[in-house]
C-alpha cells in the first residue's frame, strides 16, 4: 500500500516548506506529481516533519566479539527507528579493529547485517592498549577515524605519534580523554551526590587535563582531533579557547549530558556511564557550547550491556546507557518544546554538522516523524537489545514513523500505517 501524505513539513533542504509527498513501503518518496502507485491511503500531515536522515559518530555495535549485549543487525534497526541514517561504530569490540585482517572481519559482518550504512573507526593502538600504533595506514580508506574510546590515550609520546600519522593519513582522530591516574577508583561524578551517599567520586579534572593535553598536541600537529562524549564545563571553555586559535577541532556531547545532572541521580546501572553525569553548571555549559558553536554534534554513546551487568547498582554496573531510539525525541522534548533550541539547530547538530565534519556526503537518507505524538520511554519496547537508559519512564514527544536509506525502507512504524482512520 502507498501512502499520500498531505502538508507535511519538510526540513530536507535549505528552508522548511509544506508540501505533499508520496511514500512507498518500498523505500522509494515518490514525486506527488506523478501520483502514488495503485491504491493509496491520504494522510493529513499535523505534526508531520520530514527530516533528513540523523548522523550517529559514536556507537558501540558489540559486534564482533559481544554479541549477546547487541548486534550489528540489531543495533542498526534500533538506529534507523530513532531517525538515523548513518552510523560510526566505536573499536572495542574482539578482535579489535587494529590491522586490516581484523577490520575486514567487522566490515564483512557490516556488510552482511547492517539496517543502514555503518563506518566503523579502527583503534589508534595495537588492542587498545595505549602503547604501538595500529596499522593505520592500511586501515584508513576503510574507517571514519581512529579511536581508542573508552579508553585516553596515557602517553602523550604515543598520542603525539598517532596524530602525526592521522595528520599523514587526513584522518580524524577521535579521542576518549581521560587521565587515569586521577580516578582513584570513581564511578560516578565527584559531585554531591557521591559525597552524599558515599561513592567515589570521578573529577571533571580526569577529562579536561587530558583534554588540554591533546589540543596542544593537535595545534602543533596539525591533525584533525575529534573529542569523544565532552562532559564538564572545563573541557567547553578549553575547546572554545582551541577553536578561537584555528586549532583543527570538533567534539560532541550527548543526549543525557545536556538534560541530566548528577542531582538527578538514583540508586541504578542505568545512571551509570563514562563520563558521568555531572553537575548543573556542567550542563549548563554544555548546553551553552551547543548554541555558540563550541559543541559541534550530539552522538549518543549508545553502549548496550546485558540485563546482569546493569543490574549492580552505581558501583558495580557496568558503564554505558543505549540511546538511539530516545536521543532525538527526549531533546526534542527537553530542549525545542521549551524553546531552549530551535528545531533547525537540532537537525543540524545531528544529521548535517556529523556529516560534514566526517566528510560523508550528502545522503539520500531522510525519516519521518510525527512531533505530536506523546509517549512513555518504555526500554521492553526498544529493539536494541540494551534496555538501560536514564530516560525510562519519561514523558517524550515524538515518534518516528519512517526512515529510509538511498532507495531502501529502513524503519516503518507498521502500528501507524495500519490504523483505522488514516483515510
Amino acid at each position: 500500500m502507498d501512502y499520500l501524505l498531505k502538508g507535511i513539513m519538510d526540513h530536507t533542504g535549505g528552508e522548511v516548506v509544506s508540501k505533499d509527498i508520496g511514500l512507498s513501503p518500498q523505500g522509494l518518496v515518490l514525486d506527488p506529481a506523478l501520483g502514488p502507485k495503485g491504491p493509496y491511503i491520504t494522510i493529513e500531515g499535523k505534526d508531520l516533519h520530514l527530516f533528513p536522515g540523523f548522523m550517529d559518530v559514536h556507537v558501540h555495535l558489540r559486534e564482533p566479539g559481544f554479541s549477546y549485549k547487541e548486534t550489528i543487525a540489531s543495533g542498526t534497526r534500533a538506529a534507523a527507528r530513532g531517525g538515523f541514517g548513518y552510523v560510526c561504530a566505536m573499536p572495542n569490540v574482539r578482535p579489535v579493529p587494529d590491522s586490516l585482517e581484523n577490520l575486514k572481519l567487522q566490515l564483512s559482518l557490516i556488510e552482511k547485517s547492517a539496517k543502514i550504512p555503518v563506518l566503523p573507526f579502527g583503534a589508534i593502538t595495537m588492542g587498545q592498549e595505549g602503547a604501538v600504533l595500529s596499522d593505520m595506514a592500511d586501515m584508513a580508506e576503510h574507517v571514519a577515524g581512529f579511536s581508542d574510546d573508552g579508553r585516553g590515550i596515557q602517553n602523550e609520546f604515543v598520542m603525539r605519534k598517532a596524530m602525526n600519522m592521522a595528520k599523514k593519513l587526513d584522518k580524524i582522530i577521535a579521542a576518549h580523554c581521560e587521565d587515569e591516574s586521577m580516578l582513584d577508583g570513581g564511578y560516578i561524578h565527584q559531585g554531591d551526590y557521591a559525597r552524599k551517599h558515599g561513592h567515589a567520586g570521578i573529577s571533571s579534572e580526569s577529562e579536561w587535563r587530558q583534554l588540554d593535553r591533546d589540543l596542544a598536541l593537535a595545534e602543533q600537529t596539525g591533525c584533525k582531533y575529534h573529542v569523544c562524549h565532552v562532559s564538564a564545563k572545563e573541557s567547553v571553555s578549553l575547546i572554545r579557547r582551541a577553536k578561537a586559535r584555528g586549532v583543527d577541532v570538533s567534539c560532541e556531547t550527548a543526549p543525557h549530558y545536556l538534560l541530566l545532572d548528577d542531582s538527578q541521580l538514583i540508586e541504578g546501572g542505568r545512571f551509570k556511564m563514562n563520563p558521568p553525569l555531572r553537575g548543573r553548571e556542567d550542563r549548563e555549559a554544555l548546553l551553552e557550547g551547543l548554541m555558540d558553536g563550541t559543541i559541534d554534534m550530539i552522538a549518543t554513546d549508545h553502549a548496550p550491556h546485558s540485563a546482569e551487568e546493569k543490574s549492580r547498582g552505581l558501583a558495580l554496573s557496568l558503564f554505558g546507557v543505549v540511546g538511539l531510539e530516545t536521543a532525538f525525541i527526549a531533546l526534542y522534548t527537553g530542549l525545542v518544546r521549551p524553546g531552549l533550541m530551535s528545531l533547525r539547530t537540532l537537525v543540524d547538530l545531528m544529521s548535517h554538522q556529523p556529516k560534514q565534519r566526517f566528510g560523508i556526503p550528502p545522503q539520500a537518507d531522510c525519516t519521518l516523524f510525527d512531533l505530536g505524538a506523546r509517549s512513555t520511554v518504555d526500554p521492553g519496547m526498544f529493539l536494541s537489545k540494551g534496555r538501560s537508559t536514564p530516560f525510562e519512564g519519561r514523558v517524550v514527544y515524538g515518534r518516528c514513523l519512517y526512515s529510509s536509506s538511498g532507495a531502501k525502507t529502513t524503519w516503518m512504524d507498521q502500528a501507524y500505517f495500519n490504523q483505522e482512520g488514516l483515510a
